[in-house]
């Protein structure tokens, strides 16, 4: 016989979807509000600790095939509000972004609700062992992309992101994502009775972690040192806040000129190196230098030579290099780098071609299988590059550094993998100003901060429009420009190689960890003998 639903059951279930819908619109909200935004260009880091709290409640309310549909939903609301941003960088990623996130969270709300349930008194902490290892494995491959890791929300806090030191940033995320899921599976059945049970039963594991807060800040506060004595080395950045892609000769010329009467301001102050940013100027040096092929563009890379020649000070340059692709004897083929070139005396003297592109915008190595989308990335006018294969450190006046490009400053293993190489300060070249939005350029620039002290090494972000800053080892912003506006830096860089980090020397062992952990656990939870 064919059940009808009463309309009175109907209502109960709209009623539920309601309820759940809005606990997920309020955590992804929280959890936007967590880190720069609309509201807080330096973010609301104290909301990250409870911001999942209203998901792990709709894990647990919802039934199993919802908890896909929902969980869809969150990653699409949560990733459309916190890169509100994105609209601007590209038309395609505002979308692309939030549904690949809707996708992930398609299969973790599913995970997170096994856990619920094959583990009903200590499930809330394999939920974490999930999360994490989610965090993790969403930084890996071409959709890496680490925005969002609840740990990059806690960058102000200085003396706590000290442990990345030892465990990178996943061990913050690890302290900020527990009270989440402590709090979410204490409150998941709406029952006050079920929550003072909950958190009288579980009062010793929010105890150790209150305890590993203190233990951790404290041992951050004592950890981090005084680098006044520490050799400096004298930086001019460059912040020229000219957008360098409009693709014109008058627009090369003026970027060119604001590059160097910023320059020359600079250079008064006797900086040791002068630093541009990402790309700031666009034609292809070497390539118009060595082929000639478009005259007024030859004109402009000799200007630029023939001003560096004149310079006693070395140049970091940001440049589309380009390289001969075609074999003997056929046309030129252009192969684009987004590169970074030292100059002394107007010679190159080395350069660093990205490793690591943006998804998409930068590179897209699936046009015969998604020819529909490649052809949507090249109509809407997207610039491709050639990835880059070695690990450059560049070394000038008795200093080593690399530069990670752009988005690279992201990703703990590219800066780690510098430093293992020799690089005593890692040097960000970064394009930010097409965002238009502080919050996006800060959001940026906090992940930075966690490279300086994963590795216990300065970081100096040269930016054409922000967040152009010194980085300490400890992870202290020290000086800064305004977002935005047209101006140079001079600035101190402490240099201290002396000490080796666990995370430079094992990498994301923490995250590996975590994963392996959490995967086991759920296999194990899935095959033992059901007791009910």
């Amino acid at each position: 016989m064919k059940t009808v639903s009463s309309p009175g059951s109907i209502a109960v279930r709209l009623r539920s979807l309601g309820i759940d819908l809005f606990l997920l619109i309020v955590s992804a909200l929280c959890f936007s509000l967590s880190f720069p935004s609309f509201l807080s260009t330096r973010g609301w880091g104290f909301l990250a600790y409870i911001s999942i709290v209203p998901a792990f409640i709709v894990v647990h309310r919802t039934g199993w095939i919802s908890s896909f549909v929902l969980g869809w939903f969150y990653g699409l609301a949560a990733y459309a509000v916190f890169n509100y941003w994105l609209a601007i960088f590209h038309p395609l990623a505002i979308f692309i972004v939030p549904l690949i996130y809707s996708a992930y969270f398609f299969v973790l709300f599913p995970l997170l609700k096994a856990a619920d349930r094959l583990f009903p008194r200590y499930g809330y902490l394999v939920q974490i062992l999930l999360w994490m290892g989610y965090e993790f494995l969403r930084t890996k491959g071409f959709l890496g992309y680490p925005y969002g890791n609840l740990g990059y929300s806690q960058y102000l806090y200085v003396p706590l992101i000290q442990l990345s030191a030892l465990t990178g940033m996943w061990g913050v995320s690890l302290l900020v994502i527990f009270p989440s899921a402590y709090i979410g599976n204490a409150l998941k059945k709406s029952d006050p009775q079920y929550a003072l049970r909950f958190f009288r039963e579980h009062r010793i594991d929010a105890a150790v972690w209150a305890v590993v807060m203190v233990l951790v800040v404290a041992g951050g506060a004592l950890a981090m040192g005084d680098y006044t004595d520490k050799p400096q080395w004298k930086v001019a950045l460059i912040q020229q806040n000219e957008d360098p892609w409009k693709n014109s000769i008058d627009a090369y010329k003026s970027a060119l000129n604001s590059l160097t009467e910023l320059s020359d301001r600079a250079l008064k102050e006797d900086p040791d190196i002068v630093i541009w940013s990402e790309t700031a100027f666009v034609p292809r040096i070497e390539w118009h230098n060595r082929y000639r092929t478009s005259r007024p563009h030859y004109e402009l890379v000799r200007d630029l030579l023939d001003y560096l020649e004149e310079q006693d000070v070395p140049f970091v340059v940001g440049n589309d290099h380009a390289e001969n692709s075609a074999a003997p004897g056929e046309p030129l083929v252009p192969a684009d780098y987004n590169a970074a070139i030292l100059f002394e005396k107007g010679e190159m003297v080395e350069i660093y071609r990205k490793t690591h592109l943006v998804p998409f915008t930068e590179h897209f190595p699936y046009e015969n299988i998604l020819p529909g989308m490649h052809r949507m990335l090249i109509e809407a006018d997207t610039h491709f590059w050639e990835k880059g294969t070695e690990y450059t450190v560049f070394e000038t006046g008795g200093v080593r550094f690399s530069t990670p490009i752009c988005f690279e400053d992201v990703f703990g293993y590219l800066s780690r993998e510098f430093v293992r190489r020799g690089a005593q300060v890692i040097v960000n070249m970064t394009n930010d100003s097409w965002s238009g939005s502080v919050a996006a350029e800060m959001q940026h620039a906090g992940m930075a901060v966690f490279r300086a002290v994963e590795n216990r090494r300065s970081v100096v972000r040269s930016t054409n429009g922000g967040i152009t800053c010194v980085i300490d080892p400890d992870g202290r912003i020290t000086s800064s420009l305004e977002p935005f506006t047209a101006d140079y830096l001079i600035a101190d860089v402490p240099i201290d190689d002396s000490r080796t980090t666990l995370y430079t020397r094992f990498g994301d062992w923490f995250a590996w960890l975590m994963l392996m952990s959490g995967i086991i656990v759920l296999v194990f939870g899935f095959l033992r003998p059901s007791r009910h």
